[in-house]
């Protein structure tokens, strides 16, 4: 597990004290590689609270730049990075927030082709993408790593979050992205352009993204796998559904 330096011990002193984390669960997020696709609405609430909770390296993957549309949820991003990589942009303020975490910009088109290369070395990866092709590649990639994925999506005023993991501890049954949506069930969802999405509800999804994913590292609590959350702003309500996994050969 990772050394604490003093002022990060400061830093994060409140994660000290609470329960199912202490210095150790600190060390664990200290020494922890995380990669996030997406620098975008979920993207920004996860690296902003990832970099708040002391992670210890984050890689972030996005070829996108910075528009004036993205800076109602966008909230890593301000006016001044219109026109900048959303990888820089999304790298100065996780700096800005924990200035002892390693940051790697990867600004790259994720595809089936260069995901297991992003992936090397990473313990878990959060997909904050917002299309179908890039997320069954990261899903494909993970899967075949063993790792981790914590997935999530928002459209409109709903939001999707869960945790697939293809090579869990025991006790554990795998659960993947095609227990969820079954190869070639999905299509292509609207984009925020065409539908719009609450910015707020951004910032809900990508913090429980987090947490997913500050749980997984430090072993505290019960992950999401095997359990989808839907969030339905609009009429105030969360509904958990369980996800069974598909039998495989």
């Amino acid at each position: 597990m990772a050394f604490l330096a003093p002022e990060e011990l400061i830093r994060t002193a409140r994660h000290a004290v609470l329960a199912g984390i202490g210095e150790e669960g600190q060390r664990r997020l200290a020494g922890a590689r995380i990669a996030v696709v997406g620098a975008g609405g979920l993207g920004s609430p996860v690296l902003l609270s990832l970099a708040a909770a002391g992670v210890g390296e984050l890689v972030i993957i996005d070829d996108d730049t910075v528009e004036r549309t993205n800076l109602q949820r966008q909230l890593a991003h301000r006016v001044d990075d219109i026109g900048t990589a959303k990888t820089t942009s999304a790298a100065r303020a996780v700096r800005d927030l924990s200035p002892l975490t390693v940051v790697h910009e990867r600004t790259v088109r994720l595809t089936s082709d260069n995901a297991r290369e992003l992936f090397e070395g990473v313990d878990l990866v959060i997909d904050g993408s917002d299309t179908f092709d890039t997320r069954e590649a990261v899903a494909a990639s993970a899967e075949a790593l063993g790792i981790p994925l914590v997935w999530g999506a928002v459209q409109e005023w709903s939001a999707q979050v869960t945790v697939f993991w293809s090579q869990p501890p025991e006790g554990h049954a795998p659960v993947i992205l095609g227990d969820l949506f079954p190869p070639g069930s999905a299509g292509e969802p609207p984009t925020c352009a065409q539908v719009g999405v609450l910015g707020s509800l951004c910032v809900q999804a990508g913090g429980l993204l987090a947490t997913e994913a500050i749980k997984l590292v430090t072993g505290a609590g019960e992950p999401l796998l095997g359990r989808l959350v839907v969030i339905d702003s609009l009429r105030a309500r969360h509904d958990v559904i369980p996800l069974v996994p598909a039998r495989r050969p």
